[in-house]
Formats: C-alpha cells, structure tokens, sequence
C-alpha cells in the first residue's frame, strides 16, 4: 500500500466510520500531507507500511528545524498516531511505529473570555437599521446564550428548535445531539430574525431548514461568522483578539464563575472529557479559592 491508498483508504475511515464533520476530516488529513512530503523528499522510496520510530523522530526533528511550534507539533503528532492506528485496525501493519513517539511537551493555554460588558457593546455596536442587523444580533445572542461551536451555529436547523421548552438540539463533533437550554434573550433576537430579515429572503431550496441565512438565501459560512464578529470588534476598538469560539468559551466560564457544576457545564458544551471542561476553572481563581473554603475539612 503506498501513500495515496493509505491516506484515502484514512480519509475513508475518519468520514465513515468516525463520523468526523469535513473541517476535522481535512485536519487529519493535512496533518499526513505534512508526513507524506517529508518522506517524499528524504525517504522517497519508503511505503506507510516500512516506516519505523527512528523515520518517525526524524520526521518530528524535522518540523523543529521548520521552525513549527510545540503546539503545532503536537497537533501533527496526534493526527499521524491516528493514522497508524487505522492501518492498524485495518491489519495493513502488525505493530504502530508510534506508540513510543513523544509529544513536545505544552503547557494549558487559558482561552481569552469577554465579560458581560463587553457583549453587551459588540451587541449595541450592531446597526440594526440594516436587513442584515437582526440576523447578526440572534446570531451573538445564540452563540453567547448557548456556547455553541461555529459549525454547530451555521448548522443549526429550524426544526430542532423548541422555544416552547426552552431547548435546541444541536449536532456536534461526529454528528452527536444533545439539548443545550437557550435563554429567553436569544429566542426573543431569532423570532424578531425570522420575521423580519428572514421572511424577506429568497430562500433556497436545499437551506429551507437551515436558520442563519445570507442575503441569498443560502446557509452562512464560518468565515462569514468571523467577519461579522472581526468588524464588531473593530468598531468598538476591542483589545482582545475574539473570534465565534470566543462566546463559546465566555458562556462556560460565566457558568462555572456562577457556580455551575462542571458535569452540567461539560454535558452542555459536548465535551467527552471533563478534563476539557476542567480548564474554566482555571479562569476564575475565585471559584477554586470558595471551592476550597466549601469543601476542604481544614477550611
């Protein structure tokens, strides 16, 4: 098997059987590409399958001598064992080269969060005047009442909201569902949305489920999402670097400030591990010192 069966017959795999969304598919799969050109350059005549730890840790050398980051290392590094473990799987290699390939080591980055104050100016600074102003203010009150991920904002489909309970369904990373709450603030910006720039679009056919519309009528892009929160930012001379994650991770930490149990936080944000949830704690160093307080003996 050489490098173009293996990475379609990966491709395959991560589509199908893991049920990854495209953006994460691609990623895997940028992360083999990288694999693939450093051993068409230095090992030109090795297959998948001959690759051993030793071409492996070359290949991780060579990265630092690219100047890649520890992060971006690490990123590559888990996409390439990911692969492995597929021919793996698929009983195209006895044993994985990667099992005692290191990551570099990186410490927890803590996610930029905006306060309250400030998504109330991004909200104010939204000219509502224009056909488009209350499609944008529903689509930051969704984001910030519910911590949605992008893809899961874009996707959003009319038939899975349930106002009435209080409720949206939402299909995350491998097309899992959970019910995330979402505030009367936010239903309140959607219906004004739908009845107002909604109702006056073209839509087309293939986006008639789908919420957010553009002017054509068709289902918004991720890049649309940053441009309208990048220009919004502009405008009130934000400081901080934000972008459509950047609600997603306000939401979660104004939870957890206000005493939210992690369980609930994590089931929200559809999270696999708590550890992932974990990190919100470390936003707010006053949760840890009460945490203590409540529950240490000594306290």
């Amino acid at each position: 098997m050489n490098w173009k069966e293996s990475k379609k017959g990966y491709e395959t795999f991560l589509r199908l059987e893991k049920s990854l969304s495209q953006n994460s598919v691609s990623a895997y799969v940028n992360d083999i590409n990288k694999l693939i050109s450093f051993f068409t350059e230095y090992y030109p005549k090795l297959t998948p399958l001959e690759i051993k730890l030793a071409h492996l840790r070359k290949f991780v050398e060579w990265m630092n001598l690219k100047g890649v980051s520890p992060r971006t290392q690490a990123r590559s590094i888990s996409g390439i064992k990911s692969f492995y473990k597929f021919l793996l799987i698929e009983e195209v290699i006895e044993s994985d080269p990667t099992t005692l390939l290191e990551s570099p080591k990186i410490g927890r980055k803590l996610p930029d969060v905006l306060t309250d104050e400030e998504i109330n100016q991004l909200l104010e600074a939204i000219d509502c005047t224009k056909p488009e102003g209350t499609r944008n203010k529903a689509i930051l009150e969704t984001l910030y009442s519910c911590g949605l991920r992008v893809s899961e904002l874009v996707n959003l489909k009319i038939s899975n909201l349930h106002f009435e309970q209080e409720f949206i369904k939402v299909a995350g990373k491998g097309e899992k569902e959970r019910l995330v709450p979402i505030s009367k603030r936010a239903i309140e910006e959607i219906k004004k949305y739908q009845i107002g720039y909604r109702k006056k679009i073209k839509i087309d056919r293939s986006s008639e489920n789908v919420l957010f519309l553009n002017r054509r009528g068709r289902k918004l892009s991720r890049v649309m999402i940053f441009t309208i929160i990048k220009n919004l930012a502009e405008k009130i001379k934000l400081e901080k670097s934000i972008s459509p994650h950047t609600f997603r991770h306000s939401f979660a930490s104004a939870l957890v400030k206000g005493g939210a149990d992690l369980r609930a936080v994590q089931e929200m944000l559809g999270h696999e591990s708590i550890l992932t949830t974990e990190i919100y704690t470390h936003l707010d160093k006053e949760f840890l010192k009460n945490t203590v307080y409540k529950f240490h003996p000594r306290s």
